[in-house]
């Protein structure tokens, strides 16, 4: 009996050392900012222990770190609940990599309120409030525009994808442009269709990109002018595009006004004061926590090309065509569904931002006229869904699990349902809004009553995606 309870106790000791070495390479990875290492050790350790406020905290990060925010976010939760010091920051990064803004900027405030009561600095968590707040404001503003199509391509040569009109300009990679000259230079060169002018970045003395123009003279380019104005200042500016009026200039760029990594920006330049206007950034959706960058409008074809690193592996890029707005339509904010209007803004579904199958028809027309596409090349896709930030689905072939696969259809199904009742909402509404005042009465039950059904459909469609997408993922180990 006594070996018994010897060789049980030894057991035991030895399964808490390795458990103690495991959680001590885990925290080591953690500090060293290897969260891809540490996530799968504090699983375990989390799954074993829900109530460790800390095992929650370092799941929470690791997942938030590794492109994982909603999978992290109920962890990060318990650990605030729990009062673990510096739980509320990394809850607020959280909601706001998930579009959550409102709560973000509730939990950046607590923290900062935290820290002031300890007498700590609270600098870098004031900036992380302004950004959420500049987001929530781009969040209110989410542009109504018809996405066409998206391809995923290989981010080295993805200026291939774009296959712009000649009444358009030119677009190169900078490295094939300037050959052995471009050492220094930005991504990217835009050369107006007259063939008289380019812009490009180049490597300023403190090591920023900025934008610059050069007109060609007698053959050759002359020496590159810095674009006047705000339009470089404080940031990294590359991948620019000038419209076809001269003034009209989109790039992209990182910095304080960004959501996340490079965001698109436009200015126009001002004649009277030869400089450029103060940059805007675009908004959603073109723009994301992801690197957004690469916005071209050809005129000519009516058709517009972005390209974004969001859901994406390291070396491809998502290039999404829509069509371009004659002036910006935003979806109401106030009345809105939330949840719609994050997915909008997202664009987790391009089939979302379609309200006339015709004219989608017709684009779709005008893109293949355009040679903008090669079709023994481009993966066939009915459809857009996310899995998580490395995966994207675009065919129910691509589902590994036939549970998934079968959950997908019954998701597809009810997000009809929902798109339909929507948009009989939205007619019912705007009847409603022209009614006289018996006709509001007549009207006011039935718009209550499909409201109700819409709002808990979103809910069913919601968790029905989550169950998709976790029925999916277990395929993955």
């Amino acid at each position: 009996m006594k070996k018994r309870y010897l060789i049980l106790l030894l057991t035991l000791v030895a399964g808490l050392s390795s458990q103690a070495q495991t959680l001590a390479q885990a925290k080591e990875w953690y500090e060293k900012g290897e969260y891809e290492k540490a996530r799968p050790v504090f699983q375990k350790l989390v799954k074993s222990q829900p109530a460790n406020g800390n095992y929650n905290l370092w799941y929470g990060v690791s997942c938030l770190k590794t492109g994982q925010a909603e999978e992290g976010l109920k962890y990060l939760q318990a650990a605030v609940k729990r009062r673990v010091p510096s739980g509320q920051l990394y809850l607020a990064q959280a909601y706001n990599e998930l579009y959550r803004f409102e709560e973000a900027i509730e939990n950046y405030e607590s923290y900062i309120t935290d820290l002031t009561k300890r007498k700590r600095p609270t600098e870098e968590a004031e900036q992380l409030l302004e950004k959420s707040k500049e987001n929530l404001r781009l969040l209110k503003g989410v542009e109504r525009v018809c996405v066409i199509d998206s391809f995923v391509v290989d981010k080295a040569d993805f200026l291939q994808a774009y296959r712009i009109s000649p009444e358009s300009g030119k677009i190169a990679a900078a490295a094939a442009y300037f050959g052995q000259s471009a050492e220094g230079t930005g991504r990217t060169v835009y050369e107006t269709e007259l063939g008289n002018k380019i812009f490009y970045s180049i490597r300023q003395e403190d090591g920023t990109l900025s934008l610059e123009m050069s007109n060609k003279l007698q053959g050759r380019w002359a020496q590159g002018i810095l674009l006047p104005g705000k339009i470089n200042e404080g940031v990294n500016a590359d991948y620019p595009y000038v419209l076809s009026d001269g003034i009209t200039i989109y790039y992209a760029a990182d910095g304080e006004k960004s959501i996340g990594g490079y965001d698109i920006f436009v200015s126009r330049y001002n004649v009277n004061t030869d400089t450029y206007l103060t940059p805007e950034n675009v908004g959603m959706p073109f723009n994301s926590p992801a690197n957004d960058y690469m916005f071209v409008i050809d005129e000519f074809n009516n058709l517009g090309w972005f390209a974004s690193d969001r859901y994406q592996a390291q070396d491809k890029v998502c290039i999404y065509v829509f069509i371009p707005n004659t002036s910006k339509q935003v979806y109401d904010y106030e009345s809105m569904d939330a949840g719609e209007l994050i997915r909008l803004a997202k664009l987790q579904s391009i089939q979302a931002t379609w309200t006339d199958s015709e004219t989608v028809e017709e684009a779709r027309t005008r893109l293949a006229a355009a040679g903008n596409t090669q079709e023994e090349d481009k993966q066939k896709r009915d459809f857009c869904f996310v899995i998580n930030d490395a995966h994207t689905y675009y065919n129910i072939d691509e589902f590994r699990s036939p549970e998934a696969r079968k959950l997908y259809q019954q998701y597809a199904s009810m997000e009809k349902s929902l798109s339909e009742r929507q948009a009989r909402l939205e007619q019912m509404r705007a009847a409603y809004a022209q009614a006289n005042a018996n006709g509001k009465a007549n009207r006011e039950a039935a718009i209550l009553d499909l409201e109700q059904r819409v709002w808990q459909l979103t809910i069913e469609v919601e968790e029905a995606a989550i169950k998709v997408r976790i029925a999916e993922i277990s395929t993955f180990k």
